[in-house]
């Protein structure tokens, strides 16, 4: 049977069945993550899954799989984990996860699309940021043009996905440029979410040791409160997206809805600012 391993998850999936499909994180060479680091990438034997299904409450209504990137198993074995999924679990309305721009490359639309049929319904997107030097520094392995091509390719399939950006990513002196790149980049699809989360650092990474040798500057309060702004004053969503900048580690907590509660939320920033 499986290790232990660490679980994360979305705050917004807080209340829904975990099942394993992964252990770890595919790319795990991001400079400022430690999720992963203890866990080897491995997948989780189709059997085990299995078992996991065989076991779970006939009227489970939605899961989340896990662990840092199941996509990345790739389309016929994420078939198959659907597929059982349905077989084991008929209530099952939503199967939702953590997906990543590298792991997208990896399907075309029409597979994309099957997987959507067959009850994948949200997708977790760490985009990070549209900047792409902060994009190299960090070792995301992907560009802007990359996401936006992926992003793109989820839209035709009509998979919903968040997109979740770091602020701070790019370091002092650059929240003004790479807020107008994330903006730019994330204006050129449609998402159901934007969500923020403050860049934080741990001990150990590969970030934090950039930082003791001098060959990064965190952004301060004030340059990330701005980026914040800069970005919300810069995105122009028609189809109605929620900007979320609740999560505990974020300079400014607000939520609401673009277009329509757009001036709402520059005000409550502003005040911020202020």
């Amino acid at each position: 049977m499986m290790k232990k391993e660490n679980v994360y998850f979305p705050r917004d999936e807080i209340r829904t069945t975990l099942l394993p499909v992964t252990i770890g994180c595919a790319h795990n060479e991001c400079a400022f993550c430690t999720m992963y680091r203890d866990d080897p990438y491995s997948i989780v034997p189709l059997f085990e899954v299995e078992i996991q299904l065989k076991n779970m409450d006939l009227y489970t209504e939605r899961i989340f799989i896990t662990s840092g990137d199941p996509l990345s198993i790739g389309y016929e074995k994420m078939k198959e984990v659907l597929d059982l999924i349905g077989k084991y679990l008929p209530y099952c309305a939503c199967v939702a996860s953590y997906a990543s721009v590298r792991s997208i490359k990896k399907y075309t639309v029409e597979e994309l699309s099957i997987l959507h049929h067959s009850g994948l319904r949200l997708l977790y997107m760490g985009f990070e940021s549209g900047y792409d030097e902060a994009l190299n520094f960090m070792n995301k392995g992907y560009t802007s043009k990359d996401a936006i091509e992926e992003a793109k390719k989820l839209n035709e399939a009509q998979i919903p996905f968040n997109t979740v950006i770091v602020i701070g990513m790019a370091g002092k002196g650059k929240s003004l440029e790479s807020a107008l790149a994330t903006a730019e980049m994330i204006n050129q699809f449609e998402t159901n979410k934007v969500y923020t989360m403050n860049l934080t650092v741990f001990h150990g990474t590969e970030l934090d040791n950039k930082i003791k040798k001098e060959e990064f500057e965190l952004a301060s309060g004030k340059e990330r409160l701005i980026e914040t702004m800069t970005l919300l004053r810069n995105l122009n969503k028609e189809k109605r997206t929620l900007f979320d900048t609740t999560h505990p580690a974020n300079v400014v907590s607000l939520k609401g809805y673009l277009p329509d509660e757009k001036d709402r939320l520059m005000k409550e920033i502003m005040r911020y600012h202020d």
